[in-house]
């Protein structure tokens, strides 16, 4: 039952909000958590570029070796560096980071005479947080296949069990998604140092055989093989993005971390790291061109392979867990804005609310990355769907945030035009390379995008057409209580408190109505509550709740606001035990107290609401509703559910 308002947040690109303190656990924890997914991108990047697999591949030559590694390089300095770290994480809402929040900023933050272009970039920020699903499904299947294929190189007798080893961690890794990050949360930072300390040291005696390929680390080797040998560039770079796949993790997880944290974990442990593993990768080719097979792998000593295997799995699992965790908070946030129904959430932690496990979004995770592992069999083949998903939501939140910080921070027209331009240049270039790939797999990212996206849409317009129907059934609030007061004979006042969930507090609550009508009786006290989803992470306690006599001083029926951020739990008895008993025209017993839901059974209607089509979506959709008890974390024992039937 929750709703949007449309409070105006006062977010600032300098803003801090409520980011946590510097710790050096802090730098630890993002270690483990932020940096997976592009901290093992190493594994295939540059394996991928010389593929001879690929529709483009790049030839083999010193040129084109000291071009791409350079090519590489610059491209996570330019887009992870400077787009990320320098400018799109100062943008936060409340602390919190990430495309759900430019969107949230966006709808709630235009001025009037741009709320139409503000609504179209919010729809188009929305088809980004779609493509992070897709994202979430490509990552979990290129990671473990990525690191499993390592066998081939150490027994390539094995080549055949690389798929089936990648099944069954991937349903170990989903089958332990229930039990959450928390306990072993603490030691992914560790892992994920050994992890870095390792590929460095790789690098770095890969660079002692040839130190040459030091020399393409000047932006002079990226540029002309871009200018030099265009037709070959241009292609490449659908898998050079490969580089800079989890850019978007630093900048969701920034509410977690704060943004210090990941920039000094990024600045000094994981882009030297990943500079002198590409360094190193891209010695070895040179020196022997044979190796491009697995780079990444032969680049590993002998008698260390095994060991090297085992740590990829382990870093690939934690990615994995990275993207996972996200998927499942992109998806508790959106149903907390009205843009899907209400799911149920399951919070792992008790000390960091952000661990959390949505059991629907889990098991489809689990079947689609499934999918993909059988269908695809390879990281390379996957590689060419994984690009579109990144580049899809870097290319968005660029566009997002250069108009935020013109519009709401009123940032320079030339310097937005001259910084923004220039980047977003860079990013189309990217997206325009991997367009290219659609047949070749880029079309998976899309379409489950498109799926995700029109299911969100059509959930928030459905929503809102059923909402208008609903008003139309309940009536509104102040006549039905003025009839209550007028009532001859007197109803039956029954003793004890009822709790009625609403919508808002403009319509009476169908459950209400309908205890009036055909049982004749009220409760002693009785608290109509209202649920609203503010566009702010977390709501401080002293503003949580707001009390409303509906005109009547002593007829112990009051109506109550209560506001929860969109990160936080919509914990109804919590919420209660906040009012004050003066207000609420005598005590109300939280504990003893009976709650009212009515439950809803839809129905498509003749009327040119929606299409049909989607009609039948919305309906098909609201059957992932939790139930709403657990979601406002009701007591069973004393909830009571009332039905009604809406066409629409």
């Amino acid at each position: 039952m929750a709703v949007q308002t449309n409070t105006e947040d006062t977010t600032s690109p300098r803003s801090t909000g409520h980011s946590p303190p510097f710790r050096a656990a802090l730098v630890l924890g993002a270690l483990g958590v932020v940096f997976g997914d592009i901290g093992t991108s190493p594994i295939y990047t540059l394996q991928t570029l010389f593929d001879p697999a690929d529709p483009h591949p790049v030839p083999i030559s010193s040129d084109s070796v000291y071009g791409v590694v350079s090519l590489i390089f610059w491209s996570v300095m330019i887009i992870v560096t400077l787009t990320y770290i320098t400018l799109v994480m100062r943008a936060d809402n409340d602390g919190e980071g990430g495309i759900m929040a430019l969107i949230t900023m966006l709808k709630h933050g235009a001025a009037t005479r741009s709320r139409r272009t503000a609504t179209i970039l919010a729809a188009l920020g929305l088809f980004g947080a779609s493509l992070f699903f897709g994202d979430s499904m490509i990552t979990p299947a290129i990671s473990v296949l990525s690191a499993i294929e390592g066998i081939k190189v150490i027994t390539p007798d094995l080549e055949q069990w690389i798929v089936p080893i990648t099944a069954v961690i991937i349903v170990a890794l989903f089958a332990v998604q229930r039990h959450g990050t928390a306990k072993v949360g603490r030691f992914f930072g560790p892992v994920m140092i050994v992890w870095f300390l390792s590929i460095g040291a790789c690098g770095v005696a890969g660079i002692v055989g040839h130190p040459e390929i030091l020399k393409a680390l000047s932006p002079t080797y990226a540029l002309s093989f871009m200018f030099g040998h265009f037709h070959i560039a241009f292609f490449a770079l659908a898998a050079v993005v490969l580089a800079v796949t989890g850019a978007e993790a630093l900048y969701a997880d920034m509410g977690h971390f704060g943004r210090r944290p990941i920039t000094l974990a990024w600045l000094f442990v994981v882009l030297p790291s990943l500079a002198l593993n590409y360094l190193g990768q891209g010695a070895l080719i040179l020196g022997d061109e044979k190796s491009v097979s697995a780079p990444f792998f032969l680049l590993i000593p002998g008698w260390a392979r095994l060991p090297m295997v085992l740590l990829a799995t382990a870093a690939t699992i934690i990615a994995s867990q990275a993207v996972i965790t996200g998927a499942f908070s992109v998806a508790a946030q959106a149903a907390k804005l009205g843009l899907l129904p209400r799911l149920r959430v399951v919070h792992t932690s008790a000390s960091a609310y952000g661990q959390v496990y949505v059991p629907a979004i889990n098991w489809m995770l689990m079947v689609s990355v499934l999918i993909l592992v059988f269908a695809f069999e390879s990281s390379a083949k996957l590689a060419y769907a994984y690009g579109m998903a990144v580049i899809g939501t870097i290319t968005i939140v660029t566009l997002l945030f250069f108009y935020l910080a013109r519009t709401r921070w009123g940032t320079p027209l030339w310097m937005v035009l001259i910084g923004g331009g220039a980047l977003l240049l860079v990013d189309l270039l990217f997206l325009a390379a991997n367009l290219t790939k659609l047949v070749h797999g880029a079309w998976l990212p899309l379409l489950i995008a498109v799926t995700a996206w029109t299911v969100m849409i059509t959930w928030e317009r459905g929503r809102k057409v059923v909402t208008k129907a609903r008003e139309n059934l309940e009536g509104p609030l102040r006549e039905f209580i003025d009839g209550l007061s007028g009532c001859e004979p007197p109803l039956t006042r029954v003793p004890g408190t009822a709790v009625f969930l609403n919508r808002g507090k403009e319509t009476a609550p169908l459950a209400m109505r309908a205890n009036v009508e055909h049982s004749h009786v009220r409760h002693d006290h009785v608290v109509i509550m209202t649920i609203e989803t503010e566009p702010v992470p977390r709501v401080p306690e002293d503003e949580r709740v707001e009390v409303d006599a509906l005109g009547y001083a002593q007829d112990g029926i009051v109506h109550v606001t209560a506001r929860f951020g969109y990160m936080e739990p919509s914990d109804v008895p919590a919420a209660l035990r906040l009012l004050d008993s003066a207000e609420t025209e005598g005590p109300i017993s939280v504990d003893d107290a009976s709650y009212f839901l009515s439950k809803l059974e839809l129905a498509a209607g003749p009327a040119p609401t929606m299409a049909p089509w989607r009609k039948r979506l919305f309906i098909a959709t609201s059957y992932l509703t939790a139930d709403a008890a657990d979601y406002f974390h009701l007591p069973h024992d004393r909830t009571v559910v009332m039905g009604s039937r809406i066409e629409f």
